[in-house]
């Protein structure tokens, strides 16, 4: 059986899928990604677009998607890209962040996370 990574928002009425592994998992600390949150940071695991299908009609703003019912915040597209939050997924274990975005912006009293790379804002282009 295939890796796969399932999602929903707090109602269900939004579901994602996503087939094998993320390209990459991040977390981020911009003031764009904490207003929508709601939170400190977020952190992301990125896939294909072609690997990810989601089912219900999510409703977004610039390229981030929530379910327009229970408003949960379940997943961003860029490009060929997509990035499912890992606070959305049924399951996130052995999804560990590689890196931080935005650093600049991250708030100095939270601890060091362990094996991740911190850039001051975007990663660069690989």
């Amino acid at each position: 059986m295939a890796e796969h990574y399932d999602a929903a928002c707090l109602c269900g009425a939004i579901h994602l899928r996503a087939e094998g592994s993320p390209l990459r998992v991040g977390i981020c600390h911009c003031k764009d990604c904490r207003r929508h949150h709601g939170a400190l940071f977020y952190a992301a695991a990125i896939f294909p677009a072609s690997a990810v299908r989601v089912s219900g009609a999510p409703r977004h703003y610039n390229g981030r998607h929530f379910c327009p019912t229970c408003g949960s915040s379940v997943f961003a597209e860029s490009g060929e890209e997509i990035e499912i939050h890992l606070g959305s997924m049924a399951s996130s274990d052995g999804l560990r962040p590689e890196y931080e975005l935005w650093c600049t912006s991250r708030e100095d009293w939270l601890p060091p996370f362990s094996g991740t790379t911190c850039y001051p804002k975007d990663r660069p282009d690989p």
